[in-house]
């Protein structure tokens, strides 16, 4: 089969052919199909994503697809079921072995693109701000980088949730695809961020997948007694938190991991992955999909993502998908 693979001589990933790999006795082999892009990939590139694997191997965190094979202990799934996983790695490729419980069977109303682009951005902000910030209807919700991946359905969730959302991103477009998503408010790249956020009452949440100068700007903003949510520090800054700060504004600071929590709490995100599906097929959630590249296509995908080209998610699709 084909993959975008990380040979163990380390270097660039390169489209190699390799084995296929066979389904152990608790996982099921996928037919894939799909395979969402996602900044931690561009990490992994540079092994410094927490929990990049050891060479050799295939890059590609979530994909969809349709079983192929059963390992002898899974239950639950039968050959020819569609499902995604969030498997961490080894999703770009055409085949792939996983286990049977970081999968989850797709309504028959989500196409594999959409599959592949939900677990991990709509899982990583709904536990996020359901379970761990627990925002409330009428709350005000701060999301920085708002068109990205994770950004933008924090966007679409908190509106789900009841909050009022301040959405900021760079540029009209991307702006644009913020307000789509259910935006109140936005604010440009150019715009005084803690002003702003200040004259409209403040943010008693902050979704922040930026760092840097935003984490600053969003923490001046921060109402009394709010929560703030380090998603990630795609600036490449990582900002320090001054302790005194939070003390005197009565704030807490929420480090939140979805796939530390698939370890630590994974009844949490499958209860969360069970109620965002339930909202999919209701017509709450429409997953934002600004490229589908097939995958003779993924260094392309992979600097659209670096280079902050993409809204949304970016998808690497396989040839072969069933009609």
């Amino acid at each position: 089969m084909r993959a975008y693979h990380m040979p163990a001589s380390g270097g660039p990933p390169r489209l190699l052919q390799i084995d296929a790999s066979q389904p152990g006795s608790e996982q099921i082999q996928v037919r894939i199909f799909a395979c969402g892009l996602n900044f931690a990939d561009l990490l992994m590139l540079n092994a410094t994503y927490q929990d990049t694997p050891d060479l050799p191997f295939t890059l590609g965190m979530e994909i969809s697809g349709v079983i192929t094979a059963l390992g002898a202990q899974v239950s639950g799934f039968a050959v020819g079921d569609r499902v995604a996983v969030f498997c961490g790695h080894g999703g770009l490729a055409e085949s792939g072995a996983f286990a049977a419980s970081r999968a989850v069977k797709i309504p028959d109303q989500m196409s594999f693109e959409q599959a592949a682009a939900f677990q991990i951005a709509y899982g990583t902000s709904h536990v996020a701000l359901d379970h761990c910030a627990r925002l409330r209807p009428g709350e005000t919700l701060l999301v920085t980088g708002a068109a990205g991946g994770a950004g933008l359905t924090a966007v679409e969730i908190g509106k789900q949730m009841g909050a009022r959302v301040i959405a900021q991103a760079r540029g009209a477009d991307k702006l644009a695809v913020a307000r789509a998503a259910g935006a109140d408010h936005l604010i440009d790249a150019g715009d005084d961020l803690t002003e702003v956020v200040k004259a409209l009452g403040g943010a008693d949440v902050v979704y922040d997948v930026v760092g840097g100068a935003l984490w600053k700007a969003a923490f001046r903003a921060t109402n009394p007694g709010g929560r703030l949510l380090p998603i990630g520090f795609a600036s490449g800054d990582i900002p320090q938190i001054p302790a005194n700060h939070l003390l005197v504004k009565n704030l807490t600071v929420i480090g939140f991991y979805i796939g530390g929590y698939l370890k630590s709490h994974p009844e949490v995100v499958r209860g969360s992955l069970d109620r965002l599906l339930g909202w999919f097929v209701e017509g709450r959630l429409h997953p934002h999909i600004s490229h589908c590249l097939p995958l003779e296509r993924v260094a392309e995908g992979m600097d659209l993502l670096r280079n902050r080209k993409s809204t949304g998610k970016v998808v690497i699709t396989m040839p072969g998908q069933p009609i």
